[in-house]
C-alpha cells in the first residue's frame, strides 16, 4: 500500500465550492429542493439527459488539478514553526459532461430539482463555481484559451429543462478558481501542520498497557487489515479491551501513513464513551491525534423544539457568516470536541452546535459517532459518502453484531394508507394535492383488499403504479411548497414529506436483496413495505469509499452469518480473540428440565423457572440478572413469584424507561444490598449489552428460554429468502439472532480478572447441537443440570470460589 503524502490536500470540487461560498442563514424551509437533489444524484433522470446530449457529448469526465501553496511561519497562527514549506492542493471531481463542437469546449453541470426551472433568472452561484472549477482544470490540463460553462437545470416531475451559457477565458477561470484556493488556502495550512505534529507524536508510541492474553493478535490484525486495505472481522470476549486493540494499530497506521480519517462506529452512547476514553488515555502519552464526538441533533439543540430557521431560531440567523470562525477557532485550541466542547464553542459563536460539530468533522482525526452517519442513505455525512466519493478512510464497527437488524431498517421503507388520508384532510386548500392524494389512496386500498394478515408480493404484483403515483405527489408537494413560501411545515407533514421520499428511494436500490410486502397492523393500520433483507451490498458499497473495515463484537458467531449479512464475502479475513479470564471462576449450566416454547408457556413450567430463580439467588448472597424471552412472558412469572415468600429482593425492567430511570435500575446492583438482589429484564434490551456491572456488583446471569424471536411477516419472509438460496432460513431467521441476544446477556458477568459468578441457560433447546455449534469456545465447559441436582452444583462452586484468593 503506498503511504499518504502529508503535504497534500485532497479536496473535492463540491466540497471545496461549498465551503468557500457558504453564507447567510441556516433555513429548514428552503432546503427540501437540496434534499431531493442530492437523493437522486446520478440517478435516473441524471443519467437520462446525458444520454440524449448526442456523440459529442462525453458524459461523467473526471478531472483533477494541482496547486502548490508556501507555508511560512507568520501565516500559522497558534502553531511554531522555523521553517519554510510547501504543500499541494489536489482539487478533483467530475464533470457531469463535455461538450466538443468545432473549436469550442463547454463544461456541462447537471442540476435535477423540482422547482420550477421556468423561474430562474441566472445559475445558482454555487453550481455556477462548480462548472467553473471544471472548466479551468480542463482548460489546464489541455492547453485552451477559453472554455464555456452551461448549467443544465432539470425539473424531475415534468422533465423541463433550462440552461443558462457563459463564456470564460483561460485568465479569467484561472483568476476565479484562485480566489477559491486562497480562500480555503489557510485551512489547508493548517491541516498540513497538524498532520506535522501528528506524525511525530505517533512515532514510537507503545502500547498503553500491559497485553492481555488475546489482545496483540488484535492489535497485530488490525493493524495489518489496514495496510493490505481489506475487511476484518473480530470475535473477542467482552473484557479483554477491544476499543483500545482496534484503536491503538488504528492511531499507529495513520502516523505512518496508511490512514487519514478513523471512523468509530458505534450503536451506543455508552460504547462512544469508551471510545473517547481510549483516546484520552493516548493522548496522555503523547498522541496529538484529534477526535470529534457527533452527537444526536436533538441533544444538542439549543430551543425546546428543533426548528432550523432564523424565525424560531436565534443562532440560525447569519449561521453560515459565523461557523467558519467558529469552528477555526475550535481546531486550533482543541484535540477533542466532545459534547460539552461544542456546545461551548457553538455558544460563543451564536451558531447551531450541531451544523457546527459536521463542520468540525471535516478537520478532525478521528470521528465516533453512530452507525447512520456512514451507512443510513438518509443521514449519512454528504461531505465524505456523496455520490462515489472515496477517502483515506478507516472504518471500525463496535458491537457490528447491532449493524445487521439497523441496516435493514435503513435502507427499507413503508408507506401507512391512513397517512395519505391524513394528510388530505391537513391539505384541503390544494386540489391538485387532494388529487394526488386520493390516487395514491386508491392504490392503496386494492392492495388491501388483496391482504388478508401479511401478503409478499412476488413478481409481476409489484408496486410500479403506487411508486409512480407516490413520485408525481412528491413532486407536487415540492411545487406547492416553492410557490407558497410562507408555509412551515407542521411536525405530522415533515413526517409524511419524508416517508414519500425514503420510500422512492428504495424502490430505486430494489435488487435481489429487497422484498416487498403488505400488512394489517394490529391498531389498523395497513403498510405497504420495501424490506432489505440482506443488506450486505449496501454496507459495502458505503465501506469501499473507505480503504479499511473491522467488524468488531463479543457475539459474531457463527461468523460465516456476519459475513454474509455485513460484507457477502465469506473471504473476508476473521480472527477469533480467547478470552483472558479463568473459567473456573465461572459456572454454566444447563437446565434440561424447562423451557420456553409456546407449547409449554403454561402454569407448572413458570413454577419450574421460579424454583431455579429461587435456587440460584439463595445459593450466594449477591446481584443476578434475570432475562426473559418477551415481556408478557416475564410479566407471568412474576404473577408466580408475587404470590411467595422470598430469599431475594427484586425489580423490573419497564417499557419504555428514560434515562434517569434506566440509571435507577442500575444503582441498585450495589456491594450492600442485605439479601440477594435479582433485576428481572427482557432479553435483547437495554440491559442486555452495553452495561458494566463488575466485581461484587453482578455475580449471576440467568437466561430464560432461547430467546427466539417472535413469528412475524419478516422473520417469515427472512426465512423463505434464505431457503431459496438453499441455505438454513430457520437459523438466519430466527437461531442466529436468538443466540446472539443469548451471549451479549451472559457477557455482562465477568468483566475484570477477579470477577466470578454463574450463568444458568433455562432451556433443553441449549442441548441441541444446532445450539451449542453456535457457543463460544470458552463455553465448552458447560454443566448440565436439573431443579433437582442445581443447588448441589451451586453449593460446589460457590465452595471453590471461597477458597481462591484470586476473586473480590
Amino acid at each position: 500500500m503506498e503511504r499518504l503524502n502529508d503535504r497534500c490536500i485532497r479536496i473535492s470540487v463540491r466540497t471545496l465550492v461549498e465551503f468557500v461560498m457558504r453564507s447567510g442563514d441556516l433555513d429548514n424551509r428552503t432546503s427540501t429542493a437540496m434534499e431531493r437533489e442530492a437523493m437522486l444524484a446520478g440517478g435516473r433522470m441524471h443519467r437520462k439527459i446525458q444520454k440524449q446530449m448526442g456523440s459529442n457529448y462525453e458524459a461523467e469526465v473526471g478531472l483533477k488539478t494541482k496547486v502548490t501553496l508556501a507555508v511560512s511561519q507568520e501565516e500559522t497562527d497558534n502553531h511554531t514553526v522555523d521553517f519554510e514549506d510547501e504543500i499541494e492542493i489536489i482539487v478533483e471531481g467530475r464533470a457531469d459532461g463535455i461538450i466538443k463542437e468545432d473549436e469550442a469546449v463547454t463544461i456541462d453541470e447537471i442540476k435535477g430539482m423540482y422547482q420550477d426551472v421556468a423561474k430562474f433568472e441566472d445559475a445558482f452561484p454555487v453550481h455556477k463555481a462548480q462548472a467553473i472549477c471544471y472548466a479551468y482544470m480542463y482548460v489546464q490540463n489541455n492547453e485552451l484559451d477559453s472554455a464555456w460553462i452551461q448549467m443544465t437545470y432539470c425539473n424531475l416531475d415534468t422533465e423541463e429543462i433550462k440552461r443558462f451559457r457563459y463564456y470564460y477565458n483561460a485568465d479569467q477561470l484561472k483568476q476565479q478558481f484562485m480566489e477559491y484556493i486562497n480562500e480555503y488556502g489557510k485551512w489547508a495550512k493548517f491541516l498540513y501542520l497538524h498532520r506535522r505534529e501528528r506524525k511525530a507524536s505517533i512515532q514510537g508510541m507503545e502500547f498503553p498497557f500491559a497485553y492481555r492474553k488475546g489482545q496483540r493478535d488484535i492489535v497485530v490484525s488490525v493493524y495489518r487489515s489496514i495496510i493490505r486495505q481489506t475487511r476484518l472481522f473480530i470475535q473477542a470476549p467482552t473484557g479483554i479491551g477491544k476499543t483500545i486493540s482496534v484503536l491503538f494499530p488504528a492511531v499507529k497506521a495513520v502516523g505512518e501513513g496508511y490512514g487519514d480519517k478513523i471512523f468509530y462506529l458505534t450503536a451506543k452512547t455508552i460504547t462512544r464513551a469508551v471510545a473517547e476514553e481510549s483516546f484520552q488515555v493516548m493522548r496522555k502519552n503523547g498522541m496529538k491525534l484529534s477526535s470529534v464526538t457527533i452527537t444526536a441533533k436533538e441533544k444538542l439543540c439549543v430551543i425546546p423544539e428543533m426548528d432550523c430557521n432564523p424565525i424560531s431560531c436565534p443562532r440560525a440567523k447569519g449561521h453560515f457568516d459565523r461557523v467558519n470562525h467558529a469552528v477555526f477557532d475550535l481546531i486550533t485550541n482543541e484535540t477533542e470536541a466532545s459534547r460539552e466542547v461544542i456546545l461551548a464553542y457553538a455558544q460563543k459563536h451564536n451558531v447551531c452546535p450541531f451544523e457546527m460539530c459536521l463542520d468540525v468533522s471535516t478537520w478532525m482525526d478521528a470521528i465516533i459517532c453512530d452507525y447512520n452517519y456512514v451507512f443510513d442513505p438518509n443521514i449519512r455525512l454528504q461531505r465524505y459518502f456523496a455520490e462515489t466519493t472515496t477517502g483515506e478512510y478507516l472504518f471500525f464497527i463496535d458491537e457490528a453484531h447491532n449493524l445487521v437488524e439497523r441496516a435493514r431498517e435503513m435502507y427499507s421503507a413503508v408507506l401507512i394508507k391512513e397517512t395519505f388520508l391524513e394528510a388530505k384532510r391537513r391539505m384541503k386548500a390544494s386540489v391538485t394535492l387532494i388529487k394526488k392524494l386520493d390516487r395514491c389512496n386508491r392504490i392503496m386500498l386494492q392492495l388491501k383488499r388483496e391482504c388478508d394478515t401479511w401478503k409478499q408480493l412476488e413478481e409481476g404484483e409489484g408496486i410500479g403504479a403506487l411508486v409512480l403515483a407516490v413520485e408525481t405527489l412528491f413532486g407536487e408537494l415540492q411545487k406547492w411548497e416553492e410557490s407558497h413560501p410562507e408555509y412551515r411545515r407542521s411536525k405530522e407533514d415533515s413526517e409524511f414529506f419524508f416517508s414519500l421520499r425514503n420510500f422512492l428511494a428504495a424502490y430505486d436500490r430494489m435488487d435481489e436483496n429487497y422484498r416487498v410486502y403488505t400488512q394489517h397492523l394490529e391498531e389498523g393500520r395497513f403498510v405497504v413495505k420495501i424490506l432489505c433483507v440482506n443488506p450486505a451490498k449496501e454496507i459495502r458499497a458505503c465501506l469501499d469509499q473507505g480503504m479499511s473495515s473491522v467488524f468488531f463484537s463479543a457475539t459474531m458467531l457463527p461468523i460465516r452469518y456476519y459475513k454474509q449479512l455485513l460484507s457477502g464475502e465469506q473471504n473476508d479475513y476473521a480472527i477469533y480473540a480467547h478470552s483472558p479470564f479463568d473459567t473456573t471462576k465461572r459456572l454454566l449450566l444447563i437446565g434440561n428440565d424447562v423451557t420456553s416454547r409456546y407449547s409449554r408457556r403454561v402454569r407448572t413450567e413458570y413454577q419450574k423457572i421460579v424454583q431455579y430463580i429461587a435456587s440460584i439467588a439463595g445459593a450466594k448472597h449477591g446481584n443476578y440478572l434475570v432475562f426473559f424471552p418477551s415481556y408478557g412472558y416475564m410479566m407471568d412469572v412474576l404473577s408466580i413469584i408475587e404470590q411467595q415468600t422470598l430469599v431475594y429482593e427484586y425489580q423490573v425492567q419497564k417499557n419504555s424507561m428514560t434515562e434517569h430511570e434506566r440509571e435507577q435500575f442500575l444503582e441498585a446492583f450495589t456491594e450492600q444490598n442485605e439479601k440477594s438482589f435479582v433485576g428481572f429484564c427482557v432479553s435483547g434490551g437495554i440491559f442486555s449489552e452495553g452495561i458494566d456491572l463488575k466485581g461484587k456488583r453482578l455475580i449471576g446471569v440467568i437466561m430464560i428460554g432461547a430467546s427466539l424471536p417472535q413469528v412475524c411477516a419478516e422473520r417469515e419472509i427472512l426465512k423463505r429468502f434464505y431457503e431459496e438460496k438453499e441455505m438454513d432460513g430457520f437459523a438466519y431467521a430466527y437461531r442466529y439472532p436468538a443466540m446472539n441476544k443469548v451471549m451479549q446477556a451472559a457477557g455482562r458477568l465477568i468483566r475484570t480478572e477477579q470477577d466470578y459468578g454463574v450463568i444458568a441457560l433455562l432451556d433443553d433447546r441449549f442441548l441441541r447441537e444446532e445450539y451449542i455449534s453456535q457457543f463460544p469456545i470458552e463455553w465448552a465447559d458447560y454443566e448440565v443440570t436439573s431443579l433437582h441436582h442445581v443447588s448441589e452444583k451451586l453449593r460446589q462452586f460457590w465452595k471453590n470460589i471461597k477458597k481462591r484468593k484470586d476473586v473480590f
